[in-house]
């Protein structure tokens, strides 16, 4: 699918609505209600097939990966269910996590799975249970890139580790040049961007580098950036803003804020009979490749970032919903449910490629909507 559709990802700031008597829902216990939210325009793919359950207002915070397919989704649901108001703030999954952890929101969007230290420490807040990872939608993280009169861009796994590292700093490099015979790559100080904020999409990226460049970076993954210089902005819009006004930049996020902002995104040469792009279709093939290594009712993903399959885009993430199995607030508990069962849902999931995404594969999405239902 060609994903140039920026009438697609309209997305419009929702604040925060104080509604008078309302019952502030958190999945597993604090009275701490701040928070901001947001809904999005664009489709509303099965609106009226949602079934509504509980009312009053559903916080959440997290992964700013997902937070276009959010807005949208929180749009259709809300438009359905008129008893719910759903506010997510899209701080990056660090803080997302931290939040859910305390008590102070109902589920936490988050790109990277729970640690085994966090698991343990979500038993303090679900009483009876354990913060599990539901994955919810997967999609391309591109290699986004400014660089005046060069429409066309490849470059590899090593390369990428030496550009974010400092270890190539013109974009007239040699390394460059190799893999683009032909452009004409300007004398210009390459300008890297990072994340500045704990991210699920910098720990995605970085675990791509590890698998793929190992000698080129010598970093652990993470979600704290760890390499050396370059400059920093805080969250994929922050970072993508960054790209889109200043000449010489590059950095990585999810694909729906290049389309959205209309910035070139690199083609990776993966050791594939062709350079692969970063679209929704190329990232299912490589999401396909997904492992699930967690046990009981955590279906967190093993993802494999060194596939070579030709048309498999592997800088990829998936991004989960992190909800306590049991445990969970009986007055918080239908609401909880009806909202992660839509975006589960076939339908909930049909919305997700015209934004850039990439629906779940179809065993593992089963396996989400069974889970979702054995809340308690």
């Amino acid at each position: 699918m060609k994903l140039q559709r920026k009438n697609r990802l309209r997305a419009v700031a929702l604040g925060a609505i104080a509604v008078s008597g309302a019952l502030v829902l958190t999945a597993c216990g604090s009275d701490d209600n701040s928070g901001g939210g947001s809904t999005g325009g664009g489709n509303t793919q099965g609106a009226g097939k949602i079934k509504c359950e509980g009312k009053g207002q559903l916080l959440a915070s997290g992964s700013s990966a997902q937070k276009n397919a959010m807005d949208l989704w929180v749009k259709n649901y809300m438009a359905a269910c008129k008893d719910v108001q759903i506010n997510y703030k899209p701080t990056g999954s660090g803080a997302g996590i931290q939040e859910f952890l305390q008590g102070k929101t109902a589920f936490a969007g988050s790109d990277s799975a729970l640690k085994p230290e966090e698991v343990t420490k979500s038993k303090q807040v679900v009483k009876g249970g354990q913060g599990i990872n539901l994955p919810l939608l997967g999609g391309p993280i591109a290699i986004g890139y400014h660089v005046p009169g060069v429409d066309n861009l490849v470059l590899d796994a090593d390369t990428l580790a030496k550009i974010f590292d400092s270890k190539i700093e013109k974009w007239n490099d040699e390394a460059i040049k190799k893999l683009n015979p032909g452009a004409k790559l300007p004398d210009l100080k390459i300008q890297a961007f990072h994340r500045s904020d704990e991210s699920g999409t910098t720990d995605n990226f970085t675990k791509y580098l590890k698998a793929t460049a190992d000698k080129s970076w010598p970093y652990e993954p993470a979600k704290a950036w760890k390499a050396k210089g370059g400059q920093s902005a805080d969250g994929s819009a922050g970072v993508s803003s960054q790209v889109k006004q200043t000449a010489g930049a590059i950095s990585y996020f999810e694909l729906s804020y290049a389309t959205a902002n209309s910035i070139k995104t690199v083609k990776l040469n993966t050791g594939a009979s062709a350079p692969v792009e970063a679209s929704s279709d190329n990232a299912s093939k490589a999401i396909a490749e997904a492992k699930i290594v967690g046990t009981g009712k955590d279906l967190a993903l093993k993802l494999n970032y060194a596939t070579k399959a030709d048309g498999a885009y592997p800088i990829t993430l998936v991004t989960y919903e992190v909800v306590g199995d049991k445990g969970n607030k009986a007055e918080t508990l239908p609401a909880t449910k009806s909202f992660l069962t839509y975006i589960a849902s076939e339908d909930g999931q049909a919305v997700l490629k015209e934004m850039g995404y990439a629906p779940l594969p179809a065993e593992i999405a089963t396996k989400v909507r069974e889970n979702v239902a054995s809340l308690s």
